[in-house]
């Protein structure tokens, strides 16, 4: 395999970001999970998450967390997504905790708990709106008691997710509603829920300040870590580093060409129809990585003067400064989280890690 595309990770930053948020959250009482499924549960990037005071590891695939164990990742390793029943051996036998939200699910880890004699911990999902996983509140007496049923496991927690696929902002309002099913539940069934997991990076800027009188006391951060941003608004998080990843990509053809098409313009090779400024002639450089590698829009050119102008499955296409650049020099990118997670998803790109 050759050199490039090549992602640099910067562990160092990686590390020094972990620490900042998880400083921050002890201040409310917060544990931090870190998330390494943008980084295909990355055992380097899950040290130093742990290195940086995160509480445990957490990751979407059975196949990561396999891989983190094998590796010897210290603490608990949590399935952050609902199980599988055709995965529910491995679950049991690789991950500490699983988040769940289907009682057929619940029932079969816990027989296979019991086959393996182990005692799995589950953490209960709530719907609170944002309509990706989560059972609806009406439902979580039926569900609860269930899991509290079952000897092989242990009810550990409940969590919500907003900021997902709805969009739905962690409000004071969403976040209190939460809180008063937390009690309402410890209430009813006589019983202490020792992790209430409020949410993700888009979490942070509200209970950074106001944590101290709600029920949350854990967070599940990727992109907050690896990126140094809360989901929200995409702002920077006080005091972390946004360029812990650099996406570096070599020019393979450089010309001048006409910022625009010649001829009758239909559907491009993904079934859009692109639109195109009449710019003049311009410098078009193609580089050799496209969108089988990554979202070519979640990429940010750091060299001044750069534009990406779009690309296909095997080219990204950018407009470039005449004169600058010859066939066979880099440019470098910043990715966002989607680009990201597609980058280290991708086996024709190259990861380079650091410090």
């Amino acid at each position: 395999m050759g050199t490039y595309p090549l992602l640099h990770i910067d562990l160092e930053k990686i590390q020094h970001n972990t620490q900042v948020i998880v400083q921050l959250a002890a201040q409310h009482h917060i544990s931090i999970m870190g998330v390494t499924k943008c980084c295909c549960g990355n055992p380097l990037v899950a040290k130093r998450m742990l290195a940086g005071g995160a509480a445990n590891i957490a990751d979407s695939r059975i196949q990561n967390i396999k891989q983190l164990k094998k590796q010897g990742i210290p603490g608990d390793l949590v399935l952050l997504r609902t199980p599988m029943i055709s995965d529910i051996g491995d679950v049991v036998a690789y991950a500490d905790i699983s988040l769940n939200t289907e009682i057929s699910v619940i029932e079969k880890l816990s027989e296979e708990a019991h086959r393996q004699e182990k005692i799995h911990r589950i953490i209960i999902m709530v719907e609170m709106g944002d309509l990706r996983e989560g059972i609806p509140p009406q439902q979580l007496h039926d569900i609860i008691d269930a899991t509290l049923s079952c000897d092989d496991l242990q009810l550990y927690g409940l969590g919500m997710n907003l900021a997902c696929f709805g969009g739905v902002i962690p409000t004071r309002d969403k976040i209190s509603e939460f809180s008063q099913l937390i009690d309402d539940i410890e209430k009813e069934f006589s019983i202490k829920i020792p992790l209430v997991s409020g949410g993700n990076s888009a979490n942070i800027p509200f209970l950074m300040k106001h944590a101290d009188s709600f029920r949350v006391n854990n967070l599940r951060i990727g992109e907050g870590i690896l990126l140094g941003l809360e989901t929200v608004h995409r702002t920077p998080i006080p005091g972390t580093y946004q360029d812990a990843f650099t996406l570096e990509a070599e020019i393979i053809e450089l010309q001048q060409k006409a910022s625009w098409p010649q001829g009758e313009i239909s559907q491009d090779a993904f079934g859009k129809t692109p639109i195109f400024k009449d710019r003049g002639m311009i410098t078009r450089g193609l580089l050799a990585i496209g969108r089988q590698d990554v979202i070519i829009e979640g990429v940010h050119p750091r060299e001044r003067n750069v534009r990406v102008l779009g690309g296909s499955s095997d080219h990204i296409i950018v407009d470039v400064p005449p004169g600058h650049y010859k066939v066979g020099d880099t440019l470098t990118f910043s990715p966002d989280y989607g680009a990201l997670l597609h980058l280290f998803t991708s086996p024709y790109v190259t990861k380079k890690f650091h410090g």
